[in-house]
C-alpha cells in the first residue's frame, strides 16, 4: 500500500511538471505582434499635416511683445512654420510628411507633399526663422520642445536618401545649428529637471536631441546630454520610485515617469539601467502589470485630447524600455493597447487634435518593436 501511494505521488508530480513545461513552451511561443504602419494608414495620416501646414488661422503665437513692432501675421513672423496652430506643431507636421514620404515614396499625394516641403523649407524662409530667434527676448522661444522637434526634423532629412532631402537639410542647417548651440548654452544653466506632462518636459527634449546627436555624430551635444541625464536622474531610484499612479494629469501628452525611464535607458549600460529601473518603477517588472490608456471624454477640447498624445508617447517609451530589457517584453503589449486605443480616433474634424496628433501616432508606429 505504501509503495502504491509513493507511486501515485511520483506520477502526479511528473504530470504537473509536464503540464508546467507545456505552459512554459506555450507562453514562449506567443509573440507580440506590434501595430505596423502600412501604406493605407500612411495615406490617412498624411492628410493631417499636409492640410494644416498651410492653415494660418487659428494660430497661437506664444510670443512676448516688447513693442508693437513684434505684431505681425503668423506667416510673416514664421514663413516656414506658421501653420498647424502653433510653431512646434508646424515643425513636427513637416517632420511627419518627410517621415511618411521616406517610408512610402508612392504615397497618394507624394508630388504635392514634395512641392509643399520645398516651398516651406526654403533658404529664405529658414533665414527668417533664425532671425526671429535672434530678436532680443526671443532666444528662449519654444524651449525645449520646439528645439527638439527641429533636431528631429534635421535628423529625418539626414537619413532620407533623396536629392530633395539634401537640399532641404542644407536650407535648414542654420536653424539646426542654432538649436544645437541653444541646447549647449542652456543645459549647464538648468539646475533641475522639468518633470511635467506637457511641452517643457526635460526628458522628452533631451531624448530627441540625443537622437540627433547620435545620428549626426555630434559628440559635444551627446556628451552634454549624457552629463545632464546623470546629473538630473541618477538618484531618482533612491527616493521611493516614481509615482506612476499619479499619472496622467488631465492635460498630459507625455508621461513624466516613462519619458525619464526611457531616456535613462538610452544613456546607461543595460545592466546598470536594470538596477536603476527596478527601483524607479518596480511595478513594471511584474509580468501581470497593467496600465490603462488615457481616456478622452471630449475630443473637441484641445487640452483634453492631449491624452491621445499621451497614449502614443507612452507606447514609444514602453517599446524602447522593453528593447533594452528584453525580460520585460510584457511592456510591449501595454504599448500596443495604448496605440490601438487612440489610433482610430485622431483623423476627424476636431482641429484641436488633428493639427498635431498625427505626428505622435507616426512616431509611435515608427518605434514599435
Amino acid at each position: 500500500m505504501r509503495q502504491f501511494i509513493l507511486f501515485l505521488l511520483f506520477s502526479t508530480t511528473l504530470l504537473i511538471g509536464c503540464k508546467n513545461e507545456v505552459k512554459t513552451e506555450l507562453a514562449q511561443s506567443i509573440t507580440h505582434t506590434p501595430p505596423t504602419l502600412i501604406l493605407e494608414e500612411a495615406n490617412r495620416l498624411a492628410t493631417l499635416p499636409l492640410e494644416c501646414i498651410s492653415i494660418e488661422y487659428p494660430n497661437k503665437l506664444n510670443q512676448s511683445l516688447n513693442d508693437k513692432s513684434f505684431i505681425a501675421e503668423p506667416s510673416e513672423l514664421h514663413p516656414a512654420f506658421y501653420g498647424c496652430y502653433d510653431w512646434h506643431s508646424a515643425v513636427h507636421g513637416h517632420w511627419s510628411l518627410i517621415s511618411l514620404l521616406k517610408q512610402f515614396p508612392n504615397l497618394d499625394k507624394a508630388d504635392k507633399i514634395r512641392e509643399k516641403l520645398a516651398a516651406s523649407l526654403s533658404e529664405d524662409n529658414i533665414a527668417l526663422e533664425v532671425a526671429y530667434f535672434k530678436i532680443p527676448g526671443n532666444a528662449s522661444f519654444e524651449r525645449t520642445y520646439g528645439w527638439a522637434w527641429i533636431l528631429k526634423l534635421a535628423e529625418e532629412l539626414h537619413t532620407w536618401n533623396d536629392p530633395l532631402a539634401r537640399d532641404l537639410a542644407q536650407n535648414l542647417q542654420p536653424l539646426t545649428d542654432l538649436m544645437v548651440q541653444s541646447y549647449l548654452d542652456f543645459l549647464p544653466k538648468l539646475n533641475y529637471p522639468i518633470r511635467v506632462g506637457e511641452h517643457s518636459n526635460s526628458a522628452f527634449g533631451l531624448s530627441f536631441a540625443l537622437d540627433y546627436a547620435e545620428t549626426l555624430n555630434n559628440t559635444s551635444l551627446k556628451e552634454a546630454i549624457e552629463r545632464t541625464v546623470k546629473r538630473f536622474y541618477a538618484n531618482d531610484n533612491t527616493m521611493g520610485g516614481c509615482p506612476l499612479e499619479w499619472e496622467p494629469s488631465g492635460f498630459d501628452f507625455l508621461s513624466p515617469c516613462l519619458e525619464e525611464a526611457y531616456l535613462v535607458s538610452r544613456v546607461y549600460e543595460p545592466e546598470n539601467f536594470k538596477i536603476w529601473f527596478d527601483a524607479f518603477l518596480p511595478q513594471l517588472t511584474n509580468p501581470k502589470f497593467e496600465l490603462a490608456p488615457g481616456k478622452i471624454l471630449d475630443r473637441t477640447d484641445g487640452k483634453l485630447v492631449h491624452l491621445d498624445g499621451l497614449n502614443f508617447s507612452r507606447a514609444w517609451c514602453l517599446y524602447g524600455i522593453a528593447e533594452v530589457l528584453p525580460e520585460y517584453a510584457h511592456l510591449k503589449e501595454i504599448a500596443k493597447q495604448h496605440i490601438t486605443y487612440s489610433l482610430p480616433n485622431i483623423v476627424d474634424d476636431n482641429y484641436g487634435g488633428t493639427h498635431w496628433l498625427g505626428s505622435f501616432a507616426i512616431y509611435a508606429l515608427n518605434n514599435t518593436k
